[in-house]
């Protein structure tokens, strides 16, 4: 639970210096309550009645203690919300900096769920392990100084059982860990299982299979239930361990407090204020120890977090570029990239000049995502030089260009907003009416029309949802609205479409195309005979470029890739 990456953070440094100085005010004004409360106890059994005096200063002592606990509560909520605040901030600035290949890399469920409940268990995990850390080292030393000064050999025995305690509280909490970090493994399997299995349910009841994949889902879920249980186990097993031996170590000190109470060693006054202590000695350990486990998923999301944010940035150059136009030329030469677990792009040369559509065809898993990355300036390439508008660079990672893209992925981002911001989103300052003309050349009139609100009826999450379709035809209005763009990056825009959605959206799309270099990346063959120039991608490599006609004389794996799409022989 002393995680030092969280002392690292900003402003934590001025928060453990107050944190220090509440916490020491309330080992005083425990130590006080204690003294106060053992004084009143003993007149009463001297026979002297109740001493106000003493009880008005049990009372002062146990209220300053309680308002000390309600401003701790106020610092630390106030400092975790921030902390929280300024994670979410760096980590979506990351996300949107390194683009999608990042979120690829760890998964969309993983980043969807880390993005949000993640960023509530890391703001509990702050506040937790802030209070419970600096109580456990400040409390207790000044409980045992006041112990000390009652009975020395009380001291002794606390003194002594403390380090035993911990030590086997680290026993148990490494077993907790291992645990919660395979239980947060299942989640994060389980997070990706379900957003991928909602992306393509259509596909899979299509082919029949919806229910064949719900029973992977259970399976994932029924995994991390079971690891759920085994780290519940682990947490109540500690905590039973926990109060098992403090208590015993207090029984311990009771009974060596009484048998010099009978030899008459000790004042009754002394034993009393030492009983009183002793729970209170141990209790910011097992406030420590019981918010171990509940501090667990926290610690796993913000040390996530920050393997995220600490992946070196993607090297940015400033070349300046102008808008694309007719007669810029885009030289790739000897351009390779690999992945440190998995696929990798073998070297490849590429010419592209002026306004072109260039197809990007190839089974699954042939490269073609990393491709439409690399040339969108995500990823680095490993070596290879590039020439763009005359500037020699080694990475497409470059603002003038990227501020010029149109990405539209798979399955297009629908913001919980209305329609009007949601078509807008890169055009703000657009009027309704260009807003509706653009709706109406993706063929959204009468969806529109149908709403109740019209441009301001909200959509997305919790609101109104949308088909594939709908949502590629709102994609495709945002790319209408923005003339200043005249790149475009499509991945796979019409996978998870049917065929009869997809080809009344291609007559939608094509003309979106003029005037603009696009790069199309897909696996459907339809689109290769609308495309200027082709490149044809298997299991990374380039193997075949040129157009249309030029690959079918060839007769090399552009053919073979048709005809086992099509399951003919000859074209």
């Amino acid at each position: 639970m002393i995680d030092r990456d969280l002392f690292q953070l900003p402003g934590s440094g001025v928060i453990v210096k107050r944190l220090v100085g509440i916490k020491i005010l309330q080992a005083v004004f425990i130590i006080a309550q204690a003294a106060f409360l053992a004084g009143t106890l003993f007149m009463l059994w001297q026979g002297k009645g109740l001493h106000w005096l003493l009880l008005a200063g049990f009372i002062a002592s146990y209220t300053l203690r309680q308002l000390l606990l309600w401003l701790e509560k106020r610092i630390l909520d106030s400092f975790a919300e921030q902390t929280a605040v300024d994670l979410r901030a760096r980590l979506l600035s990351k996300l949107y900096d390194q683009g999608p290949a990042l979120v690829q890399e760890n998964g969309t469920g993983s980043t969807v769920a880390m993005a949000l409940d993640g960023i509530n268990e890391v703001n509990q995990y702050v506040k937790l392990t802030f209070d419970k850390t600096i109580g456990m080292m400040s409390v207790p030393v000044l409980i045992l100084i006041a112990v000390g000064i009652f009975d020395w050999r009380s001291a002794v025995i606390l003194l002594v059982t403390y380090p035993l305690i911990i030590l086997f509280m680290i026993i148990l909490g490494k077993a907790a860990k291992a645990k919660a970090e395979q239980q947060y493994g299942s989640f994060q399997h389980l997070s990706n299982n379900f957003i991928d299995s909602l992306r393509g349910i259509d596909t899979l009841k299509y082919l029949g299979l919806s229910k064949r994949y719900s029973k992977s889902i259970f399976t994932a879920s029924e995994h991390f239930r079971k690891r759920t249980m085994a780290v519940l186990k682990v947490a109540m097993l500690s905590t039973f361990a926990l109060d098992f031996f403090t208590t015993l170590s207090i029984a311990v000190v009771a009974v060596y407090l009484g048998f010099d109470l009978l030899n008459g060693r000790m004042a009754l006054f002394n034993a009393l204020a030492v009983l009183i202590l002793a729970p209170e000695y141990y209790l910011p350990m097992r406030r420590f120890a019981g918010d171990f486990h509940a501090t667990l998923n926290g610690r796993n999301s913000f040390h996530k977090m920050l393997t995220i944010l600490n992946q070196p940035a993607q090297p940015r150059i400033e070349a300046p570029l102008h808008s694309w136009g007719s007669t810029d030329e885009l030289s790739i030469d000897s351009m390779a990239f690999q992945y440190p677990k998995g696929t990798s792009i073998k070297p490849f040369s590429l010419q592209i000049k002026g306004w072109q559509k260039v197809g990007i065809i190839g089974m699954s898993g042939a490269g073609k995502t990393t491709l439409i990355n690399l040339l969108s300036g995500f990823l680095t390439p490993k070596q290879g030089t590039i020439k763009i508008q005359g500037q020699t660079v080694t990475t497409l990672n470059l603002p003038d260009w990227q501020n010029q893209l149109l990405y539209l992925p798979q399955s297009p981002t629908i913001f919980t907003a209305t329609v009007r911001q949601n078509v807008a989103f890169y055009t703000p300052g657009v009027s309704d009416e260009q807003i509706r003309a653009a709706l109406a050349m993706v063929g959204m009139t009468d969806w529109l029309a149908k709403l109740p609100d019209g441009l301001a009826t909200m959509i997305g999450s919790g609101h109104r949802e949308l088909s594939g379709g709908q949502a590629q035809r709102i994609a495709l209005a945002r790319a209408l609205l923005d003339d200043k763009r005249r790149v475009m990056m499509f991945d796979e825009p019409t996978a998870h479409l049917d065929i009869e959605t997809e080809l009344e959206l291609k007559e939608r799309m094509l003309p979106l195309m003029d005037q603009r270099l696009v790069f199309f990346a897909t696996h459907r063959l339809h689109w290769m005979k609308e495309m200027d120039w082709i490149l044809v991608m298997d299991h990374g490599e380039l193997v075949e470029q040129g157009t249309y006609d030029e690959l079918l004389a060839k007769n090399g794996y552009f053919v073979s890739l048709i005809n086992g799409m099509r399951g003919e022989r000859h074209v």
